[in-house]
């Protein structure tokens, strides 16, 4: 039988969805629901629908990346955060057995898979050209408050998260997305350039430091498809890549993607208005935002490559490793 992993994404959906067919049956669900594809990027996401109107949001988590453990840290923190009233986040379910992270088997695969349900949110995703002014100002001020929340939380003594730090960001020993050499389409001149960029970044980090005033529990992936916005109202979904890393790098990551685009400074300045609202931004922290945005943009790059199989990344291919030249290119200018 052929393995899982070696199948293309066409040859996965099938069993995919068999897979969440299966996991729906952990839970005490109405009999005739059903399960349809949402999103399949690092994890599977399916709706799920009940005869009688009712939905839910099924996560199936890829092999290998997080942990029962992980996975149960970062249920742990979002359901704080929506508790406390400090973000909307969505609400996740237990099985039948009363276990939030279920495990959901198929014989086509070698182990079983991490799962969790969730009520579901309504709200749209954001589009980069939509009107996003009051989106950012309002997701900065999340942010903050979520910065605030991180440094006065008791976390479990079993809590465990991914660290994002320079080298499982940029390192060539650990990185958790890949290496950025790997970069679709990266030549030796482009190459060359990188690299001088990862190393003012690393220089000005290493200045910067990991204080605990700038560097704690963050949710790290704050880009448009994990906001839902709702009215006047902004969700916060996705909290799978959540983890130790610098309080301002979530100002970078919502213009995740689109960090060339010639509007990205004006989101960010309402990012920091917004958070302004809830907490001062110091002059360093401030100066290091070009930093953390050029960090995100090249560790995309590697993510690209490391994900090329997938639809998104295939779609981006060696045309954002090239829109990534020159963003090197200025940053340099600017802090060289």
């Amino acid at each position: 039988m052929t393995d899982f992993d070696s199948l293309s994404h066409a040859q996965q959906l099938p069993i995919l969805l068999d897979l969440a067919h299966r996991a729906m049956a952990h839970y005490n669900l109405p009999e005739a629901s059903t399960a349809s594809l949402l999103n399949l990027s690092e994890n599977a996401t399916y709706r799920i629908d009940a005869p009688d109107g009712r939905r839910w949001a099924l996560r199936i988590h890829r092999e290998g990346y997080q942990s029962r453990q992980a996975i149960a840290s970062e249920l742990a923190w979002a359901m704080d955060l929506r508790q406390t009233g400090v973000a909307i986040t969505p609400n996740p379910l237990a099985g039948a057995d009363g276990k939030l992270v279920q495990d959901a088997a198929h014989p086509r695969m070698k182990r079983p898979r991490h799962v969790v349900l969730f009520d579901w949110e309504d709200g749209v995703e954001p589009g980069i050209e939509d009107d996003l002014t009051g989106s950012f100002e309002a997701l900065g001020e999340i942010a903050a408050r979520m910065h605030v929340h991180a440094r006065q939380w008791q976390r479990p003594q079993w809590f465990t998260r991914f660290t994002w730090d320079f080298d499982a960001a940029l390192g060539e020993e650990r990185p958790h997305w890949g290496r950025w050499r790997d970069g679709v389409g990266l030549d030796s001149a482009g190459e060359r350039l990188f690299q001088r960029t990862v190393d003012l970044i690393g220089r000005r980090l290493a200045n910067y430091g990991m204080g605990a005033d700038r560097f704690g529990l963050i949710h790290s992936d704050l880009r448009l498809a994990n906001l839902l916005i709702d009215g006047s109202t902004v969700k916060v979904i996705d909290f799978d890549d959540c983890g130790f890393s610098w309080y301002m790098y979530d100002a970078a990551t919502p213009v995740s993607f689109h960090e060339h685009q010639p509007h990205a400074p004006e989101l960010i300045e309402n990012w920091k208005t917004g958070y302004r609202r809830v907490l001062p931004l110091s002059t360093a922290d401030e100066a290091e935002i070009p930093t953390f945005v050029m960090l995100r943009r090249i560790l995309l790059v590697a993510w690209v490559a490391s994900h090329i199989e997938a639809e998104y990344p295939k779609s981006l291919g060696a045309g954002f490793t090239d829109g990534t030249l020159p963003l090197c290119e200025d940053y340099l200018r600017r802090f060289t």
